[in-house]
């Protein structure tokens, strides 16, 4: 059932766009419209843009309900709102596991699929245990300011790159301390990290963090069951966050796979 809010989001439209299909910029979770900054601002004198928060993230409205039947059609309710024909679809880790779900629903209106360090697969559920933790510490002690809260953090959470991360979205005047909507995140974390096999024959590119374990090799088999147009690309030497730490190759991946007339 969709919902009747629209998700927060921006549009970028440019004059060269008028007949291609819009970037649409998809975070992950505990993100928002802004972690896929860096990507966006490289494509934006060439095709529209539309970045979003999904629910429960960002500054969308707070929900219950959270999987990735809802998230997608939140989505594609806001490019019907906007009046969006051709979309390319371009997310990370939760935002990939919407786009693939997004282009399943509606393969017809997605040009090409891009999905950055994420497979379409279930992924562990012990992988944020001490993030939550460090969330929900931070609730518990309601701290004012992103100094108090930093080493709340960090008496849970060993990495400073996602203590860093996480203290963008505080916000002390949440009920929640934080942007999202914590307790529904943690409430649903194992339908997000579930996976329902779909199918789409759209031209879609894997992009993979050489040192994070999200893509595996035995995964391709399953992979390529769902998307049996994909290609995959490594970017060494970076992790899970590999459009923030080396976001030129990112940039020239995309770009080459956006160039290509037909799938590879």
């Amino acid at each position: 059932m969709s919902s009747s809010q629209l998700l927060n989001y921006q549009f970028h439209q440019t004059k060269q766009a008028i007949n291609s299909p819009s970037l649409v910029f998809i975070h992950g979770l505990f993100g928002d419209m802004n972690n896929l900054g860096v990507i966006t601002r490289a494509f934006s004198d060439n095709y529209n843009i539309l970045r979003v928060d999904l629910r429960n993230h960002g500054q969308s409205f707070h929900s219950e309900t959270m999987n990735y039947d809802v998230m997608s059609d939140d989505v594609w309710q806001l490019i019907d709102h906007l009046q969006l024909d051709k979309v390319i679809l371009i997310g990370h880790s939760m935002g990939g596991k919407t786009a693939m779900k997004m282009t399943a629903l509606q393969p017809q209106r997605v040009e090409k699929l891009i999905v950055i360090d994420i497979a379409p697969v279930a992924n562990s559920s012990a992988g944020h245990d001490d993030v939550f933790c460090g969330l929900f510490a931070v609730k518990k002690a309601q701290p004012q300011t992103r100094q108090q809260a930093k080493p709340i953090l960090e008496t849970e959470i060993a990495d400073p790159s996602v203590v860093q991360f996480m203290l963008k979205s505080f916000e002390p005047t949440s009920s929640e301390y934080f942007r999202f909507n914590l307790t529904a995140l943690f409430e649903h974390y194992a339908e997000l990290m579930d996976w329902q096999e779909v199918y789409a024959n759209t031209p879609t590119l894997f992009i993979k963090g050489g040192l994070s374990s999200y893509i595996k090799p035995e995964y391709t088999e399953t992979i390529l069951k769902q998307f049996p147009n994909a290609t995959s690309f490594t970017i060494n030497g970076c992790g899970h966050w590999v459009h923030a730490e080396k976001p030129d190759f990112v940039i020239r991946a995309i770009d080459r796979f956006l160039n290509k007339n037909q799938s590879f």
